[in-house]
């Protein structure tokens, strides 16, 4: 009996998932503070004691783009805890590493001999730890160097368009069983929707079948962080994008937790939503007991038990109709209390009761949706002060709302709200320009819009001033290439700027409003002059924002990741570089070599025809709507004649324009090289097995 389970572990590969932990969640929040770090240590605890291979992490480790010192510090403190010791890793990674990993050191955490890793943890990045700056570089980068996290499914979104990625797995062997496992990180989801219809965007690498192991025996795991609600379809991923070969895919992002498997009809593969660990939104769909996944793999069989976090703190919410109520009186402000007193009561009630079983007690959570419809509404905030100290949010106890006489659009917005809580209603630059009716004479509209998203979401506190002064050099050597500045008088200036204008607009409409071709991250005026002045000249955009040109599709935060005609190394080569590598403790050696061909998500069924050029024509067709430049540009040529004298704005931009080298010329036929240059080609062949 002992030698038949102890075969079973040996062919057994058992995994820990869990996503959106949001590390530093409500750090500044006295009573708050502390939730999601227990509840993070509380999943490394259940991995240690049920002695797990490895943890999966599905995204947002972090809560925050730039997480501060003290959420970093705490973080590193519960990994280095549980994930350094002595127990042997009985896995193997057998793919070539430093196609899997985009670091310096290209190898999985555990086969460094100066770290004894008993515990690997797996994660890819979210939307809220996604990539950024000009080193497109993740928090994640920063327990990746600390050898405490295995990071992977960082894409270099190059190609032209849209973008093009290729999809590596980690090939691990243990025993008789074999998973491939694919990571894709957070990436816009308008973008990564149109990649997924664009033909030969997203390619899949498989291994090749070899002998005594056929493409069959691999267990093929994804682990993706995408909007899965279809609110809007555009702005979501359909499992049906995702290929056939797939077994299991843990799906990140979505808060609820519907931790179990759950098979998508047609496609063959399961689903597991185990949802967040920590409570983001007092929302309905967050209310749901917190789990867990325990995935056990023995050949191409899974099994899946989830398993509940105790340390999460408890969440009570309810909806209350006010016009329902038959012991609410409309004119009567006291009778509202009354009964959002006995509401609340009884939701801390509950709350207690559930707490009884031997958990630690700790301050609930409560959030009542009221419908006030023909009522008038309370004070929030002065009904919650005299729950101060009896609950967690005192201050948000209460949320009103007014039901929609359009039933349809009104659940349309409930599900949105419920399945994808942290999107905020948000309004872009283009809506306030054109509810103002602004001219814009210098700086593209898109621009602007870029420049707000990356100062309010990767805190890049340059942004608006790089945006500036890239548009302005931009103008400025333009206007110099075109014409001879000593001649220009003001009026000239200031029709030719329009001008400018004008074919900006039309370049940044040309393209997708994701892939513009220069960043906003950090960089200074000395540095936006001292490279060519030309479009594609600047450094890319994080996933968000990735640049389509091929002169900014190259990510600096990859150091120890090959160049792309490098990457797709023959299988001897491969080889040879993994016998020539250091390993700790004779971990992770692979008998026997594979190869991996390309499976494009192009050429399966679910493929739409809608080529690449449609969406670039309804994309320019919108762009004609917008009205041109107007203002001073349209009647400079009569300014002249009003006997308008040239002002010192005008001067001082003659003298700029004078200043201009003459070696631009000579950098723009650069720039114009690389464009034209061809990008290199995957193979079908990719990478090996290390001996």
């Amino acid at each position: 009996m002992d030698d038949t389970s102890r075969d079973e572990g040996s062919n057994t590969i058992r995994i820990l998932v869990a996503t959106d932990c949001h590390l530093g969640y409500m750090e500044k929040d006295e009573v708050r503070r502390h939730d999601s770090f227990q509840a993070f240590e509380e999943i490394c605890s259940i991995a240690e004691k049920k002695q797990v291979d490895f943890v999966l992490l599905g995204g947002d480790l972090f809560h925050e783009n730039k997480p501060s010192r003290a959420t970093l510090v705490k973080a590193i403190e519960i990994l280095r805890r549980y994930c350094l010791n002595d127990q042997p890793v009985q896995f193997q990674v057998v793919s070539d590493q430093t196609v899997n990993f985009a670091n310096l050191f290209g190898h999985v955490n555990y086969e460094d001999p100066h770290f004894n890793v008993g515990l690997p943890v797996f994660s890819i990045h979210g939307n809220h730890d996604d990539p950024a700056g000009v080193d497109n570089l993740s928090a994640v980068d920063i327990l990746s160097a600390c050898n405490l996290v295995n990071y992977f499914g960082k894409m270099d979104l190059g190609g032209s368009g849209v973008g093009q990625i290729a999809l590596h797995p980690i090939l691990i062997r243990k025993g008789l069983t074999s998973v491939a496992l694919y990571g894709l990180g957070n990436i816009r989801d308008e973008r990564l929707n149109r990649m997924f219809q664009t033909p030969h965007a997203v390619q899949w690498m498989r291994p090749e079948a070899q002998e005594g192991c056929q493409v069959s025996d691999w267990f093929n795991i994804l682990v993706l962080h995408q909007n899965r609600v279809k609110a809007n379809p555009k702005n979501a991923i359909n499992e049906h994008f995702l290929p056939r070969f797939l077994d299991f895919i843990v799906w990140g992002h979505e808060h609820e937790c519907l931790v179990d498997p759950q098979e998508v009809p047609g496609m063959g593969f399961h689903i597991t939503q185990p949802g967040s660990s920590v409570a983001t939104s007092l929302i309905e769909g967050e209310s749901k007991q917190k789990h867990v996944l325990l995935l056990e793999i023995k050949g191409n069989q899974y099994r899946p038990t989830k398993i509940p976090l105790n340390s999460v703190r408890p969440f009570e919410y309810t909806e209350v109709v006010l016009k329902d109520e038959p012991d609410i009186d409309p004119n009567d402000h006291s009778s509202i209390l009354e009964h959002l007193d006995k509401v609340v009561k009884k939701l801390i009630e509950r709350s207690s009761q559930k707490a009884n079983n031997g958990s630690v007690v700790k301050l609930p959570l409560v959030r009542v949706k009221v419908d006030y419809s023909g009522f008038m509404t309370i004070n929030p905030q002065r009904f919650g002060q005299k729950y101060v100290g009896k609950v967690a949010n005192p201050q948000d106890i209460l949320i009103f709302s007014k039901s929609s006489n359009k039933f349809g659009k009104e659940a349309k917005f409930d599900d949105s709200e419920r399945l994808r809580p942290e999107e905020l209603n948000q309004q872009n630059i283009e809506a306030l320009v054109a509810e103002s009716n602004l001219k814009m004479e210098v700086l593209p509209v898109s621009d602007l819009d870029v420049a707000l998203h990356n100062f309010v979401n990767k805190d890049e506190k340059l942004a608006f001033y790089s945006c500036v002064q890239y548009n302005l050099e931009e103008t400025r050597s333009k206007i110099a290439r075109d014409s001879d500045p000593v001649k220009f008088e003001e009026d000239d200036i200031i029709l030719k700027v329009g001008e400018c204008l004008e074919e900006r607009v039309k370049q940044r409409t040309e393209r997708n409003k994701d892939d513009q071709p220069f960043s906003f991250s950090g960089q200074s005026l000395e540095d936006i002059r001292g490279k060519s002045t030309g479009v594609g000249s600047a450094v890319s955009f994080s996933d968000d924002e990735d640049a389509s040109m091929p002169s900014a599709s190259k990510s600096t935060a990859g150091k120890g990741r090959k160049e792309s005609s490098q990457s797709f190394r023959s299988s001897r080569e491969a080889s040879e570089v993994a016998r020539g590598r250091g390993r700790g403790r004779g971990r992770g050696r692979a008998s026997n070599s594979l190869k991996q061909t390309t499976l494009d998500a192009s050429l399966g069924f679910r493929q739409s025809q809608r080529s690449a050029s449609d969406d670039d024509k309804t994309v320019q067709a919108k762009g004609r709507k917008r009205a041109a430049p107007r203002g001073r540009s349209r009647g400079s040529a009569t300014a002249a004649k009003r006997g308008r004298k040239p002002d010192s704005s005008s001067s001082s931009l003659q003298r700029m324009l004078m200043d201009v080298n003459e070696d631009d010329d000579d950098d723009d036929d650069d720039i114009t090289k690389k464009e034209n240059k061809p990008r290199p080609r995957a193979t079908r062949n990719y990478g090996a097995l290390r001996r």
